[in-house]
């Protein structure tokens, strides 16, 4: 969809807060009770809240893409950096002449598979020490007590020593630089484009007082700040155990709330609410046992990780809420519209202006979510439709010019093997450069993402069952037959790749 042209009533900035893995059912404007949110409630009074918003690609990394490329990752392949095809938003916008700068603690962005999401941005500002970021060599000897513990050691474990105070941790010096540039930087440059990516409140939850003890955590409860990534095992953690880790989790939200009230507080102060866009964002939610399934494991994706927050404060409009459907892909064509900018390749996204100027009540009638090499899922207004392989998890292609998958740091000889003689040149869709195309076959190591096994396919009628308890598919009716035809045609109106269709069971 091609972006409207910039109206002189619109914004002339935006500042896009990502955080990773924050939950709805942890927000107080999303009606959450149990976790203190004063600052993210603030900010939901001068916004539209987003009632039916989705997760694209998964995880971390792909929902980036879809964020700051606009085009679906997931159908293509997993976890990568931004191929040669495409171009971040950020450098459409430098040629435009917008400032745009990256506040960030998310030390996925500066590993393999990650490297070049921050590159295109006038200047970047990288705090160091969180979770698997590699920032210091030993531990810092005249810290006593860490309140960390595991089986085998982390990067964290070193990083986490050289932390004292509250002001010391990634994610509260993350916020207060962004807050600091607002302040400092932004009133120099005719327009800006701000993203403040912060990594909390992903794992480790790991929180100083006052909020190590906010939600009722013992001493023991602080070293619970590793959740497992188990799937659906009960047992795995004891009841004490998940106690603790939602309130550790509960903790970390609340952490960095006070310290989103920083940027908040620094918008009042410069006046920026009436010329910028402000955007609260997330890309995806995080397992904490509901159906005992802890982190992100290979599942389909539930309402608990795929239907996710999002807060737009849009100048000159009133606060109040949609339920229209709309994808983080979304956001990306949102920004292009605000500066009047038009992407070089294909992109999946729909501005959601409309939406926020009160001119439409929907502006898509589906969005395509998944995991690489997992099940697709197909959400409608009401439904969701979750489709698995139909017998082994193959075919199954790769596409990608900049071979990589996540690194694991403290695992370092997990690798996914090499592209090999079964390679060949192909074309992604909307583009005449040649892209690498590496086959799986059954029996093939996968990208991580892609393992472990499939409950088959899943039909849920949210409308009336927003809990995903009744299960609906497997029945033969015509619900389903049509959400098999609808989710074959969305597929085919991206350009799926043809494999997909095969293992999916949908020629």
């Amino acid at each position: 969809m091609a972006p409207e042209e910039t109206t002189p009533t619109g914004p002339r900035n935006a500042v896009v807060v990502l955080l990773d893995s924050l939950n709805r059912s942890a927000v107080g404007a999303y009606g959450a009770t149990e976790v203190e949110t004063p600052n993210l409630d603030r900010l939901a009074r001068r916004s539209v809240r987003f009632d039916d918003h989705r997760a694209g690609s998964l995880p971390c990394i792909p929902a980036r893409h879809d964020l700051l490329v606009g085009a679906l990752d997931f159908p293509w392949r997993p976890w990568g950096s931004i191929e040669v095809w495409e171009s971040s938003i950020v450098a459409s916008l430098r040629a435009a002449g917008v400032a745009t700068m990256l506040v960030s603690d998310h030390p996925h962005l500066f590993e393999t598979g990650g490297e070049n999401y921050h590159t295109d941005f006038r200047a970047w500002d990288y705090q160091r020490g969180h979770e698997s970021d590699p920032w210091r060599t030993r531990p810092d000897p005249s810290f006593i007590g860490a309140p960390v513990a595991g089986t085998r050691w982390h990067p964290y474990d070193d990083s986490r020593t050289w932390f004292r105070g509250e002001e010391d941790f990634p994610g509260p010096r993350t916020l207060g630089a962004a807050a600091s540039w607002l302040r400092r930087d932004a009133p120099h440059h005719d327009r800006f484009f701000l993203l403040v990516d912060e990594f909390d409140p992903h794992e480790p939850f790991d929180v100083p007082e006052p909020y190590a003890s906010m939600y009722g955590q013992s001493d023991d409860d602080r070293t619970l700040i590793w959740p497992p990534y188990s799937a659906g095992k009960p047992g795995v953690v004891s009841e004490a155990e998940g106690r603790a880790l939602r309130a550790n989790y509960a903790a970390k939200v609340t952490m960095i709330d006070a310290w989103l009230g920083r940027i908040l507080d620094a918008l009042d102060d410069t006046g920026r609410w009436d010329d910028t866009v402000v955007v609260l964002c997330t890309d995806h939610g995080h397992y904490l046992g509901e159906r005992d399934i802890w982190g992100k494991p290979a599942v389909p994706v539930y309402e608990t990780m795929g239907r996710i927050p999002l807060l737009v404060a849009w100048p000159g409009m009133p606060a109040g809420s949609s339920s229209a459907l709309t994808a983080t892909v979304d956001l990306h064509a949102t920004l292009c519209d605000v500066f009047g900018v038009t992407p070089i390749h294909r992109t999946h996204g729909r501005s959601l202006a409309p939406l926020l100027r009160g001119e439409a009540s929907g502006i898509r009638d589906e969005v395509l979510a998944g995991v690489w090499g997992r099940e697709v899922h197909l959400v409608t207004p009401g439904s969701k439709y979750v489709r698995a392989p139909v017998g082994p998890n193959a075919p199954l292609s790769m596409w990608s010019n900049r071979w990589s998958t996540m690194p694991v740091p403290d695992v370092p000889e997990l690798r996914l093997p090499l592209p090999d003689e079964r390679a060949v040149l192909d074309r992604a869709p909307g583009t005449r450069v040649p892209v690498i195309r590496q086959p799986f076959a059954e029996g093939d190591l996968l990208p991580y993402w892609a393992w472990g096994g499939f409950s088959g396919h899943h039909l849920w009628a949210l409308s009336e069952d927003p809990g995903e308890d009744h299960d609906l598919a497997g029945q033969g009716t015509k619900a389903e037959a049509e959400a098999v035809d609808h989710l074959r045609e969305a597929l085919r109106t991206i350009d799926a790749p043809d494999d997909q269709f095969v293992r999916l069971g949908l020629e």
